[in-house]
């Protein structure tokens, strides 16, 4: 059962009334006491104009980045961050104008350098979550608006990216171009599908392909990770669900986020059991002192390498699910020992930042999702 001494007493309510609704994990569901550390995060990655800088890749910005950055500052109910957000990803990224073109995926410093867009494909993951964040921001922030604008997104991924694979149904491709292949043959990336977004777009579009997407997520991990290990990639192909060659069917960087997003998915959800059932294979690879690969082979389950921080706290909602206390424990511990929390500009990677604020920030409370991909929060509870 929680533990709510030290705690604020909207906080109080927002854990009991999540824990009565099925949202709530039941093990360390306990605020930080320095809170969700959005502020930390803003220091080492924004620029003041609304620009999120992944100091490790020659500090380029990427769709992904602006994308996971809005939500957390709608988790943060930061209304001038996130607007600032939204208009340089749209004025950078997207010509000036998101109804009319997704997002670009890379952008930093060309050759001549000039700083510009690098890869104008847009990347689908991030699109939905940029989609996702501008539906949930409406709503929650009584801006009509950015729903629109969201629905707008939305709408573009849905005829750019979704592709009906034969014997199988909808999917989300990866970027409009670049994998779908002749003889009906195309490369998927598990980790774009979130559940929970599907969950809200199956009813803010319910004539669209997020319904089926979600309900055939089970029977799909279940196809490419046969020992419960998710592999960053896979290939659609004649009728069957294969390897992909180019990855060497591995599991890392990418497959991270799909434990990430199931484990954070309400407890009231009818197929978060059969998600999570799906995934098993992984615990075997958590050690004693909570240290995990940085890689996996999904078929044979040889485990290559140390993971970076990120990943550790990207399990935490996974291990929470599960219901493995000692696991759990001992991620958190090594998690909490890298402080996070903690602004040191230009020394840590934006993607760990990312795993770390969707992982802690879920564990202590500071948002969930309902049964319906709703997003949560103690301040709009």
């Amino acid at each position: 059962m929680f533990r709510f001494h030290n705690l604020s007493m909207r906080r109080r309510l927002f854990l009991r009334q999540a824990f009565w609704l099925g949202l709530a994990a039941p093990a360390f569901a306990i605020a930080e006491p320095d809170g969700f550390p959005w502020r930390a995060f803003v220091v080492d990655f924004i620029q003041s104009d609304g620009r999120v800088i992944d100091h490790g890749e020659q500090a380029r910005s990427t769709s992904e980045g602006q994308a996971y950055a809005m939500f957390f500052a709608l988790v943060a109910n930061d209304r001038e961050r996130f607007r600032l957000l939204l208009e340089w990803t749209e004025r950078n990224l997207a010509g000036n104008d998101l109804r009319r073109n997704l997002p670009a995926w890379l952008w930093g410093k060309s050759l001549t350098g000039r700083w510009q867009v690098l890869d104008a494909n847009p990347a689908s993951d991030a699109d939905l979550w940029l989609s996702y964040v501008l539906v949930e921001a409406g709503r929650l922030w009584g801006e009509p608006a950015y729903s629109e604008l969201g629905l707008a997104v939305l709408a573009r991924v849905s005829r750019l990216s979704v592709a009906q694979l034969p014997g199988f149904g909808p999917m989300l491709l990866p970027a409009p171009q670049g994998f779908a292949f002749s003889g009906a043959k195309w490369r998927v990336n598990p980790s774009y599908l979130v559940p929970q977004q599907l969950r809200r777009f199956a009813a803010a579009d319910p004539t669209g392909p997020w319904s089926g997407m979600v309900t055939s997520m089970p029977s799909m991990l279940r196809a490419v990770a046969p020992l419960g290990i998710v592999p960053d990639w896979a290939i659609y192909a004649s009728g069957h669900w294969l390897p992909d060659a180019e990855s060497n069917a591995t599991g890392s960087y990418d497959a991270v986020r799909v434990y990430l997003w199931v484990g954070m998915m309400s407890g009231a959800d009818p197929l978060r059991a059969a998600l999570l059932d799906t995934q098993r294979g992984l615990r075997a690879h958590i050690a004693m002192d909570g240290q995990l690969p940085e890689r996996i082979d999904s078929r044979s389950g040889k485990a290559m390498g140390r993971a970076p921080v990120g990943f550790h706290a990207a399990l935490l909602p996974w291990l929470s699910a599960l219901g493995d206390t000692n696991a759990l424990a001992s991620v958190r511990s090594r998690v909490s020992a890298a402080r996070m929390d903690k602004p040191v500009v230009g020394t840590r990677t934006y993607y760990d930042r990312a795993l770390a604020l969707f992982g802690m920030g879920w564990l202590d409370g500071h948002f969930r999702f309902d049964p319906q991909g709703r997003l949560v929060t103690p301040w709009a509870t």
